[in-house]
């Protein structure tokens, strides 16, 4: 398919890889949701992403657009934190929102997701992945999808330690929700998948809100970039100007008892290679850690979390393969 042909996203910006297989992350910031299947999917729909930077649309909004709810429920805009961009929303599978509207009396207790979105720690935020809460929702986990403090104006660690106080937040509330803070899992995308992990395999992250690392039952990370050099391969505007990556790198920073976690990388990815996984589930397994590994077979960086979408579950895999480690480990 030629490049004109793609539909290519804005909103969400990561950056585009060198031909070096070796370099981890890219230097351009554009990310594009180019893979053939989402493409065609849009274009049976009637839809079409524009191209170029300044239009308004972007491809997580289409997404977004097009994405039947499923009946779940979402409680929006809910604060963890005084900051503006420290709230989240939470979504309902579809027999707790019926009940909850009906005020009927609730005996279930469910399993907790929180998902933390990418964006190159500048870009995205929770409206912009409703489609990822509504996906988890439907299959039948309480949702948090939350918002954190971004680069420039905020660097590391402060949307770290925005994602570890929306994790704690969300396990002391959990009972608030009909969700079961000790079912509860963790799962980032690309700039939030390295969020999640920094947040939870370094304990010092958790332990100001009295929560431990073994208090997530599970974490994942799909396409996180948690080893690179940010002073050559892009990400320079969400660090200190004189940090390093052995000062802010996750895999160098494991500190703490760990939950299990699942490393997912997208075959197709040129935006975060899969030496960032190999490195990081090397670390994690040197300290004794249980991880497991996949590949999302035909994934592109931006397919990689797309494909959660009701309408391009067809795609890739990764939906299958988030909900069968999840259902595992929570269930």
């Amino acid at each position: 398919m030629k490049d004109s042909d793609q539909a290519s996203a804005v909103s969400n910006n990561e950056s585009l890889n060198s031909d070096n297989a070796d370099i981890p992350i890219a230097k351009v910031r554009v990310l594009k949701l180019a893979s053939i299947g989402v493409s065609a999917a849009i274009a049976l729909g009637g839809l079409a992403i524009a191209t170029q930077q300044a239009q308004a649309l972007s491809a997580l909004g289409i997404v977004n657009g097009i994405s039947s709810s499923g009946g779940v429920g979402v409680s929006k805009d809910i604060a963890y934190g005084e900051s503006k961009l420290q709230n989240l929303d939470i979504y309902y599978p579809k027999p707790l929102a019926k009940a909850m509207q009906a005020q009927h009396a609730i005996n279930d207790s469910y399993p907790m997701v929180v998902f933390v979105h990418g964006g190159s720690w500048e870009n995205g935020n929770k409206e912009d992945y409703a489609f990822v809460g509504q996906s988890f929702a439907q299959a039948g986990y309480v949702t948090a999808v939350i918002n954190y403090r971004k680069a420039p104006e905020h660097v590391y660690p402060d949307f770290v330690q925005d994602t570890a106080k929306a994790i704690a937040w969300s396990h002391d509330n959990a009972t608030k929700f009909h969700a079961d803070p000790k079912r509860l899992a963790v799962v980032g995308h690309s700039a939030g998948a390295f969020n999640a992990i920094a947040a939870i395999s370094d304990e010092d992250f958790l332990a100001p809100y009295g929560l431990r690392a073994t208090d997530i039952k599970a974490v994942v990370g799909i396409a996180g970039p948690y080893s690179y050099d940010f002073r050559q391969y892009g990400g320079t505007s969400a660090f200190a100007a004189d940090a390093t990556p052995d000062q802010v790198m996750p895999d160098r920073h494991i500190k703490g008892s760990q939950p299990p976690y699942l490393l997912l990388t997208a075959e197709k990815d040129k935006i975060v290679y899969d030496t960032n996984t190999i490195k990081m589930t090397k670390a994690l397994k040197d300290y004794g850690v249980t991880v497991e590994t996949g590949v999302i077979k035909g994934a592109s960086h931006a397919t990689s979390i797309g494909a959660m979408a009701a309408p391009f579950r067809w795609v890739n895999d990764v939906r299958a393969q988030v909900l069968t480690y999840l259902d595992k480990e929570l269930n």
